[in-house]
């Protein structure tokens, strides 16, 4: 009978490489272990990868859409946060207005037209905000402010009225020139008249914010608070008794502005609210994702863990034989 037995190098090769296999899985199932996941997705998922990858493509698609919800999230606010300060600005002026309107000059503190023109120049500061170098009310045009200076604005009102008589005409002549669009729009407006592309917010929902500083209720302010602000100009020629019947005038017309102003508002709070909507959406649908990712690829703690014992219990049984096995000799032997 022959029996076939491996010489001292070939067994040393053979327990060696047994070895490292064991501490190769010991490795594997370690990792395992601790992260929760399979170590070779291409066992797990029988060499098809096409179900993983739509769900990774998913959520990097989803991410992109978190940060485009994010880039509107704060261009709205800084919106709305504009229009609260310029809704500010032309309801305390209005009250102050309406006060001198209803006596003389010394009814409220300091000149009325000084006080217009530095609320004037608050609404023009707060309109020509940007984010991030993009103009807020400038439409497309996110490179330039939409406005002029206060002063140049009140300088071109004041080309538009010169020459008008009494409070009426001067008011009327105002309005005539801002709603024209060879006026307002084509001399003192330099935003675009195009709106920002909407904001890609899902594969299904789009966001469009179309709010410019030449939109009617923001002209209506800007109208009221200018003429305001040259009421007490002496090249337009009013007396007192005119002076203050202009300044009442305006300062109703503010008033009446803060409804346009508060639906402009609520026009940009509609937009928050769906955008809150959307992104609580794609986060469920995020979550809900990445869960499909991670069952698919779990590995199975229990059943890892038994196996790294087994391992463990193999490993420590090789090093036992390896020991002995290095102790064998001839001399021992006879």
């Amino acid at each position: 009978m022959s029996s076939i037995s491996l010489g001292d190098l070939a067994q040393s090769f053979m327990l060696q490489r047994r070895s490292v296999s064991l501490r190769e899985n010991m490795s594997r199932l370690t990792d395992e272990l601790s992260s929760g996941q399979v170590a070779d997705v291409r066992e797990v998922l029988s060499g098809n990868h096409n179900y993983l990858t739509g769900l990774e493509r998913s959520l990097e698609v989803l991410d992109s859409y978190s940060v485009a919800n994010a880039e509107v999230t704060y261009f709205t606010g800084a919106m709305q946060t504009a229009l609260d300060s310029v809704q500010t600005f032309g309801s305390d002026l209005g009250l102050d207005l309406i006060m001198a309107g209803g006596g003389p000059i010394g009814v409220v503190s300091g000149n009325p037209s000084d006080n217009a023109r530095i609320q004037l120049q608050g609404i023009i500061k707060s309109l020509n905000g940007d984010i991030a170098g993009r103009s807020l009310f400038s439409g497309t045009a996110t490179d330039q402010a939409p406005l002029p200076s206060a002063e140049d604005l009140i300088a071109q009102v004041m080309t538009v009225v010169a020459g008008q008589t009494t409070p009426e005409d001067i008011v009327a002549a105002a309005e005539a020139w801002f709603a024209d669009p060879a006026g307002f729009d084509a001399m003192s407006y330099a935003g675009s008249t195009t709106a920002l592309a909407p904001f890609v917010l899902s594969e299904t929902e789009r966001v469009t914010l179309d709010i410019r500083a030449n939109d009617d209720a923001l002209k209506e302010l800007l109208l009221h608070t200018t003429v305001a602000a040259l009421g007490s100009d002496p090249a337009l020629g009013l007396d007192i008794p005119d002076q203050s019947k202009l300044f009442g005038i305006t300062g109703i017309g503010l008033q009446s502005n803060q409804d346009q102003l508060t639906s402009l508002r609520a026009k940009i709070g509609f937009t928050e609210e769906r955008i809150a909507l959307i992104s609580a959406r794609n986060q469920a649908e995020g979550t809900s994702t990445e869960f499909a990712r991670n069952t698919l690829l779990e590995a199975d703690p229990f059943e890892t863990a038994t196996e790294l014992e087994s391992v463990q219990f193999h490993l420590q049984s090789l090093y036992a034989v390896t020991v002995r096995s290095s102790q064998l000799s001839l001399v021992n032997f006879l």
